[in-house]
């Protein structure tokens, strides 16, 4: 008898629980298959620290295959699901497509990064949801504080050293609070002119700082942030983003080359293609976490929509602390449903919060009790070492260092502006720079040339991201100058790339264009591979010296052409004796377009 076939989409703090809770509970009488973009599963809550300089990216990764030996790892974006025959199917990472058949099927994608219809924020921010983009948003701190203290005076260099965090939940907290050390650190390598200092802006609309915990864990955040020196605005917000700063709502407008955008998160697109019950864009499920009407198909953490025992009427929050217990649930209940024993529904009760304001200060309240500075610090990281599921000794030696040595302030330059865009459905996923992002197989059209519409988008490997998403905006280095950066240059004040980059690609989630400003440069163009038939390069085929075009005037002709062999001497003929064919201009590449995806948003 064949074993039961389990396949597990996303391997998030849902997923990841599920594959190890049923690996565990099987005890291999059943084919376990985690299907996940990456081969690790990444703890988001520490992402903040990647990005601050303080851990290493390994440290917040932990491997699939290592710590989940008895479950089979493919490496793949989920696309259709075909319910009815019981199918996934999936684009691997180099394009190659498959499928895996199934007998329990969990659905755990998770979220990807909230957009809001702000102009400019696509064009000018990035997400802060994966390693690239947090690898990112260090680099891109550490050049603009670098520049400021090369550029000495002006509006340019006070616009490097201020950075704006839009959204004060979890992320946008943390992010500001690790970045106002992080920047005063930096500084101490690269002093900036008399009387100038990094700022750090928070906005949100909402009334205070952390508006999802009670006023006490609220007022601390907001004390140890303004005592830092972040500029705390609540009920203000971004009305609209330039590439020389924001405009906020309450009509400043603030020069910033740096936007960070953690407005929130919203459930995979993934969720919404299967045609089945929605809630806000989460997939509805029973208590049990099954889905109506299809008792072999689960779905936990970000992507589906839970109902709260706890609070009748409503649906447990978008948290990695219910993902990561829905998880463990969910692979309870599929070894019951393999065995025929009753299902339990998904209970929990609040064991606290806690959020690392940096350094020594935190906020916490474990197990109902508030607490602030280092008892709160103390139990913020103890929690989080107890809730890492590898890596536990590499981060406590990371922290120790960062206590006793400085920070590196260095750029390492592997991640680009244009490879983390902000309208992205893989945030986990670097774009790479000589492919558009690759579709999901799937029935739905697409909305552009080449880019799949809202319903038919990858799937990230999420599940359980925490209430708001990480974002940020930077720039990327121009291979090519166009002629407004040009003109920009005059004066000896160097445009930045950032501009150029996002000129070249205007519309969400577009690859920037081969031959534009902060894209792959043009075959033709200097700075890129030299053409064929251009000085420089590799003698064109059809120059003295050089095998004649198989297709151009004065080579062979076509082999598939209509009409016979022309006669000599005529274009597309064999060239005269001592006569030399015209060289051909190389071809220019233009960038594919993308209409705006629609918002699946709450």
């Amino acid at each position: 008898m064949s074993r039961p076939r389990i396949v597990i989409v996303g391997a998030g703090f849902a997923g990841y629980r599920t594959a190890r809770t049923l690996a565990r509970a099987a005890r291999g009488r059943a084919e376990i298959t985690l299907l996940n973009p990456t081969d690790y599963f990444l703890y988001l809550p520490l992402l903040p620290q990647v990005a601050a300089g303080i851990l290493e990216p390994r440290r917040v990764t932990v491997s699939l295959a290592g710590t989940l030996p008895d479950v089979r790892l493919v490496l793949g974006e989920a696309g259709r699901i075909d319910l009815d025959g019981r199918t996934v199917h999936y684009t691997g990472p180099e394009g190659e497509r498959g499928s895996l058949g199934y007998d329990r099927l969990v659905l755990a994608a998770g979220s990807v990064n909230k957009l809001l219809p702000i102009p400019g924020v696509a064009e000018h921010a990035h997400g802060f949801r994966g390693l690239p983009e947090a690898l990112y948003l260090r680099d891109h701190v550490t050049r603009q504080v670098e520049l400021a203290a090369s550029d000495g005076e002006g509006p340019l260099c006070s616009a490097r050293c201020t950075f704006v965090v839009v959204g004060a939940g979890y992320t946008g907290t943390e992010v500001a609070a690790q970045g106002q050390l992080f920047t005063d650190a930096l500084v101490r390598a690269h002093p900036l002119r008399e009387g100038m200092r990094p700022r750090w802006l928070l906005l949100d609309v909402a009334e205070r700082v952390l508006p999802e915990l009670d006023e006490r864990l609220s007022g601390t955040a907001d004390r140890v942030l303004r005592e830092r020196g972040v500029d705390v605005r609540m009920g203000t917000s971004v009305k609209e983003a330039t590439p020389d700063g924001v405009l906020l709502t309450d009509g400043e407008f603030v020069g910033t080359r740096t936007l960070v955008w953690c407005v929130g998160v919203r459930p995979d697109p993934l969720a919404e293609s299967l045609g089945l019950p929605m809630e806000r864009g989460r997939l509805l499920v029973e208590p049990t976490l099954q889905v109506p009407g299809r008792p072999e198909v689960f779905a936990c953490g970000d992507a589906a929509a839970v109902p709260d025992l706890e609070k009748p009427g409503e649906y447990t929050p978008m948290t990695a602390q219910h993902a990561w217990r829905q998880g463990k649930a969910a692979g309870h209940n599929i070894a019951a449903s393999l065995t025929g024993r009753e299902l339990r529904p998904y209970r929990h009760k609040d064991m606290g919060f806690v959020v690392d304001l940096g350094g020594v200060k935190a906020a916490a309240n474990p197990l109902g009790i508030p607490l602030s500075g280092l008892p709160a610090g103390a139990v913020t990281r103890g929690y989080h070492l107890a809730a890492m599921p590898g890596n536990r000794v590499r981060v406590a030696a990371d922290w120790l260092l960062d206590a006793v040595l400085p920070r590196q302030a260095v750029q390492l330059g592997l991640v680009r502006s244009w490879s983390v865009p902000l309208d992205t459905a893989s945030p986990e996923l670097a774009r790479v720079p000589d492919g558009r992002e690759r579709r999901r197989e799937t029935d739905t059209p697409s909305d552009g040339a080449g880019a799949p519409s809202a319903g038919g988008r990858k799937a990230v490997g999420g599940g359980g991201g925490d209430d708001t998403s990480r974002t940020i905006t930077s720039p990327t280095p121009e291979p090519v100058q166009s002629e407004p950066a040009k003109r920009n240059r005059q004066g000896a004040e160097p445009a930045e790339p950032r501009q150029a980059a996002e000129s070249a690609n205007p519309r969400r989630g577009a690859e920037p264009a081969k031959n534009q400003p902060g894209g792959e440069p043009a075959r033709n163009q200097p700075g890129g591979e030299p053409a064929k038939n251009q000085p420089g390069g590799e003698p064109a085929k059809n120059q003295p010296g050089g095998e004649p075009a198989r297709n151009q005037p004065g080579g062979e002709p076509a082999r598939k052409q209509p009409g016979r062999e022309p006669a000599k001497g005529r274009p597309g003929s064999e060239p005269a004796a001592g006569e030399q064919s015209r060289p051909q201009p190389a071809p220019t590449r233009s960038a594919p377009t993308r209409s705006a995806p629609q918002e699946g948003d709450r």
